[in-house]
């Protein structure tokens, strides 16, 4: 061989690196790009949940409407609220809940509970947390069938001025209006926010397997916390502002409030907005260092 064929063969740039950002950022814009994919996987979940069943998906509607109904119920009984506009309260307050705590306990398991096609499959990781957001979008629509329904019948209360203690006391609430159109963008702030928490935690639940244990037993704990079947206007006079004061460090309350407030035609305080921006801002930011650094050891890690 000639000595300068070595010379003139052009040199192969060296492999890049698995852990880089331009992977990172690749993978969320591939897996957004498979839309196709992400939806067929996350309606297969719910057809396959319901198969053989004779209502199918309308059970999801079903257990919302027998849950909200007899925690509405009992809860406004035992907090002399006005029943009128305390059951849609705790109604959409299930139904923003069971979204936000799905994206919760189904993300530790994102990973997990994908190692078939994650050793299989050639698809971006991002796939996997889409398809399990897109599972709890379509459980909360099911669900907002209730929301539906039950504001039909309490419209007459809900479109004009009202609290929800029964005596007429506490916050006076604008009722539902043009601002109900703000739980779109209330939503989609929600979806953002799983998307991370999805990711975060799914690495972090597949390298320990612990992890999902550990929330499952506080979840019911950040449940009661948040004003889901209470609000501060059940406390008394003078509690209610130390029961503001603390709402307001609780993140969750936050989330729960951009989507519920505009459906039930209460104010969304500036915080409420800033707080879920903010948290999407920065959880995003740490998925991403995540993503960068462990995103080709999770395949080896379920």
């Amino acid at each position: 061989m000639h000595p300068s064929s070595t010379i003139d063969r052009p040199v192969e740039p060296p492999a890049s690196s698995t852990r880089s950002w331009s992977r990172a950022f690749a993978d969320i814009s591939t897996g957004l790009a498979n839309r196709q994919l992400w939806a067929h996987l996350g309606w297969q979940d719910i057809k396959q949940r319901y198969r053989r069943s004779v209502l199918g998906p309308l059970w999801i509607t079903i257990g919302m409407g027998v849950t909200a109904l007899g925690t509405g119920l009992l809860y406004g009984f035992l907090f002399h609220a006005n029943t009128a506009t305390f059951l849609p309260y705790v109604t959409v307050g299930f139904i923003v809940w069971n979204f936000l705590s799905g994206c919760l306990l189904e993300g530790l398991q994102t990973f997990i509970s994908n190692e078939g096609l994650i050793k299989h499959l050639p698809a971006p990781l991002s796939v996997y947390v889409l398809r399990t957001i897109w599972r709890q979008t379509l459980l909360l629509l099911h669900n907002l069938i209730v929301y539906v329904i039950v504001a039909a019948i309490f419209l007459g209360h809900l479109i004009e001025p009202y609290s929800l203690a029964a005596n007429g006391g506490g916050t006076i609430q604008p009722g539902i209006g043009w601002s109900i159109l703000l739980a779109i963008p209330g939503f989609l702030l929600i979806a953002v926010n799983g998307g991370w928490v999805a990711t975060l935690l799914g690495i972090i639940s597949t390298r320990y397997r612990d992890i999902p244990q550990v929330i499952n037993a506080i979840i019911q704990l950040l449940f009661y916390g948040t004003p889901i079947v209470w609000s501060i206007d059940t406390l008394s006079p003078e509690n209610r502002d130390l029961g503001q004061s603390v709402l307001d460090w609780n993140p969750l309350y936050h989330l729960l409030q951009v989507m519920r407030g505009p459906l039930l035609g209460q104010e969304v305080t500036p915080l409420s907005w800033i707080v879920t921006i903010v948290m999407a801002v920065l959880g995003w930011a740490l998925a991403l260092v995540f993503m960068k650094n462990y995103r080709a050891r999770i395949s080896y890690w379920v």
